[in-house]
């Protein structure tokens, strides 16, 4: 699927389904931010959501006083979705309408965070893409976080394959880069009451200086 045919894709979804309707929907992000805060980062860290559209992570990072705050999504209906909930408290967010892997940060990061973005790259093409803007834009010394469809997951979400990961194949994509810190089984019960089998991944980037591992 080429960057068209992926924005086409996703733009369709969030036009014909509420934000509680799809299956990814969470009311409150209660293992990205508790992964978040073990992370430690300060307020004031940049910190950029890929895939978040129509997320509440972002209005809970708010409410805790988080101030240098990015959402990227590849659906310009999602971003707008989020921006209209949030009112005027949207203004302290930077707002990013593109495909991930055909983006450029034009800044680094503190922190990365992907809910259920990555696994839906099927085609390594893709999968290298995203991982060389990751390595573009999150800074050395910097913390990485992945939710995917875990090795007993779902094999397809919303019309579409994805790749299944546990922590060993998903840092064997990322590279040696990035070294693990923790990993987390997680169970997500969705709107229509199934259950989702995820792993988070919370990684921790190289910093200059010191070798990546092996």
């Amino acid at each position: 699927m080429d960057p068209k045919e992926r924005q086409a894709h996703w733009e369709n979804v969030y036009q014909t389904k509420a934000e509680t309707e799809v299956s990814w929907f969470e009311e409150t992000p209660v293992l990205s931010l508790d992964i978040i805060h073990t992370a430690g980062v300060g307020k004031d860290a940049a910190i950029i959501d890929i895939g978040g559209g129509e997320s509440r992570l972002v209005d809970a990072l708010l409410n805790e006083g988080y101030t240098a705050l990015s959402v990227l999504d590849i659906s310009q209906k999602a971003v707008a979705e989020t921006h209209a909930r949030l009112g005027q408290r949207a203004s302290h967010v930077t707002w990013i309408v593109a495909d991930v892997t055909a983006w450029e940060s034009e800044r680094t990061y503190d922190l990365w965070h992907d809910r259920a973005a990555f696994h839906f790259l099927t085609e390594p093409a893709d999968q290298d893409a995203y991982v060389a803007q990751l390595v573009r834009a999150l800074r050395p010394d910097g913390h990485l976080i992945i939710g995917t469809f875990a090795l007993d997951g779902p094999e397809r979400c919303s019309g579409l394959p994805v790749v299944r990961y546990d922590a060993r194949s998903l840092r064997q994509r990322l590279g040696p880069l990035f070294e693990l810190v923790e990993s987390r089984n997680h169970e997500h019960h969705t709107p229509a009451g199934h259950v989702q089998r995820f792993q988070f991944s919370w990684f921790h980037r190289a910093g200059l200086g010191r070798p990546p591992r092996d």
